[in-house]
């Protein structure tokens, strides 16, 4: 079973080495690595070429965003299973794909989920933020719930059936994309139990008050494109759960 991992960048210097380090030092055999950047003009590019990898794709390019280059990415993949890892993120250790495609085989889902830290930006060893997802029930993402999309595995049968990430969604189209999977097309997802990305504070969609409100603002007109409800205190049910990783 072969997996693609995809990862969009845009002017990655700082951070591209660990995510690709974190993917070439996994033990599962069958791995293809796409990176589609952006045009970066700082050293991404060089960086990537220079280090030991499982590139398999490169391209760079001018695009209309991380989604745009996610679905880029999507149609260029071989694999039966694909995952995205942003270039600020990095697996938690060598056997992440291994145990994923274990869930895989085991219960023939069409997507394995689980968990994240957020780390410190500049200290990766200091965990800031647990997102530990638990099980998914119908109706959970109107009370906050959702999983993290680093942990979010796919099969690529799954993008060709329901599509891939909707542009018109500027900070939360990876959002509308899980909504849509799981509480519109109720594809058989399972939870694995398990910390399996780390994830820097300070990316695009957190990095400001603004982006954070424009992006729940996104996540109400999922519900609304995916004609779900999402009840008039959504915006307060979508806080709770990620204040409470802070003290987990």
């Amino acid at each position: 079973m072969k997996v693609s991992i995809i990862t969009a960048t845009y002017n990655s210097a700082k951070t591209i080495s660990d995510c690709i380090a974190s993917v070439r030092g996994q033990t599962y055999p069958d791995i293809e690595h796409i990176i589609i950047d952006g045009a970066s003009d700082d050293n991404t590019i060089e960086l990537i070429k220079s280090q030991p990898n499982l590139v398999k794709q490169l391209i760079s390019e001018p695009d209309k965003g991380i989604y745009d280059a996610m679905n880029k990415g999507i149609q260029m993949a071989t694999g039966e299973v694909i995952a995205i890892l942003n270039s600020d993120d990095f697996y938690i250790d060598n056997c992440v794909i291994q145990s994923v495609i274990d869930v895989f085989k085991k219960s023939h889902a069409d997507c394995v989920y689980a968990d994240l830290f957020y780390v410190d930006k500049y200290n990766t060893d200091k965990i800031v933020r647990r997102w530990i997802t638990k099980e998914y029930k119908y109706g959970s993402f109107k009370k906050g719930w959702h999983p993290a999309h680093p942990s979010f595995f796919v099969r690529k049968e799954v993008y060709y059936k329901y599509g891939a990430f909707d542009l018109s969604f500027n900070l939360a189209a990876d959002f509308e994309f899980m909504l849509r999977m799981l509480e519109k097309n109720r594809i058989h997802s399972i939870y694995f139990p398990s910390s399996l990305v780390k994830m820097r504070l300070g990316g695009a969609t957190n990095k400001n008050f603004l982006n954070i409100y424009n992006q729940n603002l996104e996540c109400i007109k999922a519900f609304q494109k995916n004609g779900l409800e999402a009840g008039p205190l959504y915006s307060f049910y979508r806080l709770l759960p990620k204040l409470a990783q802070y003290f987990k």
